[in-house]
C-alpha cells in the first residue's frame, strides 16, 4: 500500500485483495471490470467509480505490460481529462480525509490507481 499526501490530498493505493482497514478511509474502486472472486461485502466499497477506470479499448490495448506504462499514462491522462467534474469530485473527497484507491491488477506499480494518484497529484500541484 502507498499513500501520498500532496496538496492537502490523501490518496492511498490497495489491491482489491488486500483486507480493508479503518485507515482506508473511503475506499472506491477504480476498475471498469468488478475483481474476480470477491464480493461486494469483502471489498467495503464507498462507492464503484468505472467512470474514472481507462476506457476497455485502452485496457486491453496496456493488457498490464509494464513497457507500455509510459503510453499508457499518457494516453488515460488524456482521458481524465475529459472528467473533470469526476476528477473535481474525486479531488474534493482527497482532501476531506484519507481516499483509498482500489484496484484489482497484480501489479501494484503499473496500475490505472497509480496513473490516477499520479494524474490528481499533477492536477493539484499546477493548481496550488
Amino acid at each position: 500500500m502507498a499513500m501520498g499526501v500532496v496538496g492537502s490530498l490523501q490518496i492511498k493505493l490497495k489491491r482489491a485483495y488486500e483486507p480493508s482497514a479503518k485507515s482506508d478511509g473511503r475506499r472506491i474502486l477504480v476498475d471498469r471490470v468488478w475483481p474476480r472472486g470477491i464480493t461486494k461485502e469483502e471489498l467495503r466499497l464507498h462507492r464503484w467509480a468505472k467512470d474514472l477506470a481507462p476506457s476497455a479499448q485502452l485496457r486491453k490495448w496496456f493488457g498490464h505490460d509494464p513497457a507500455r506504462w509510459s503510453g499508457f499514462k499518457e494516453r488515460y491522462h488524456r482521458e481524465l481529462d475529459k472528467l473533470p467534474n469526476a476528477i473535481d469530485e474525486l479531488a474534493a473527497e482527497c482532501r476531506k480525509g484519507p481516499v483509498t484507491l482500489v484496484f484489482g491488477a497484480k501489479d501494484t506499480l503499473h496500475n490505472q490507481a497509480v496513473a490516477l494518484k499520479q494524474f490528481l497529484e499533477k492536477r493539484t500541484e499546477t493548481r496550488s
